[in-house]
């Protein structure tokens, strides 16, 4: 799966890019080379264009049985999914949602749950997933983002900046080594990202997170791995849980 998004609807975060490796030449290419070069490497590759937003790509080649990837799209909000999530049946009674429901369609309704209501932070929403899982969902009505990744990092998923600086989201490390160059890196476990909200940790939402740069085997910078400070607490401002409540701001 492959997600490419323009800086307007999802910013690089601090460590994200590194400096070019002298004597190495630039990343190649970008949102029109990534969907490319995903498309000429999966013969059943399904791309979407977000217009000037990004773009989406999907592939079931070569895909473990034990991760499998999905991809949906219900009123305009977009999914990629890989993994299993394994408390799926209570999740479809507490969302209202029939037995057939996929964990595309129940994170599509867990979203407009938390856009359109609120009831709960994002940091909870996702923490309610049991199971193995990343996923990529773009909202096209509201033009945001909303990425995670369990807490054990149980499958592959990656992200980095490409030459223009679009913010590229992917479980192929190949796809993203060709094309940001050493501006990329494993995508944080126990985090999600939101247009709005930037990066956060779920298992620790009232904490920062803060880069930590990663040198690869060659001494060279290679984006950042992403750590929570157990020292710097975020200034909440979470709003009173009730009628009243409005998480959406938050997200």
């Amino acid at each position: 799966m492959l997600a490419v998004f323009d800086p307007t609807v999802a910013k690089c975060p601090e460590g994200l890019r590194s400096p070019p490796v002298a004597g190495g030449g630039a990343a190649a290419g970008g949102a029109g080379a990534l969907m490319k070069g995903f498309a000429g490497a999966h013969a059943d590759a399904v791309t979407v264009s977000l217009g000037p937003a990004g773009a989406l790509a999907y592939s079931a080649a070569n895909q473990s049985p034990l991760v499998p990837r999905l991809f949906g799209a219900v009123n305009d909000i977009f999914c990629l999914f890989q993994g299993h999530i394994e408390n799926i049946a209570s999740l479809k009674q507490h969302y209202g949602l029939s037995k057939t429901a996929t964990e595309v369609t129940i994170l599509i309704e867990a979203y407009r749950t938390l856009r359109d209501r609120g009831p709960l932070p994002a940091s909870q929403v996702v923490r309610d997933l049991s199971g193995k899982f990343a996923f990529i969902l773009y909202d096209t009505v509201s033009k945001s983002t909303f990425v995670a990744a369990d807490a054990d990092g149980s499958v592959p998923f990656f992200w980095g900046v490409d030459s223009e600086n679009h913010l590229v989201f992917s479980d192929n490390a190949d796809l993203l080594k060709t094309f940001c160059g050493n501006s990329f890196a494993p995508f944080p476990k126990g985090c999600f990202y939101t247009t709005s909200g930037g990066l956060q940790s779920f298992e620790h939402p009232l904490n920062e997170v803060k880069p930590v740069p990663r040198v690869d085997s060659q001494g060279q910078m290679c984006g950042s791995n992403y750590k929570v400070d157990s020292e710097a607490k975020k200034d909440s401002g979470i709003p009173r849980v009730g009628s009243a409540a409005d998480w959406s701001n938050q997200f």
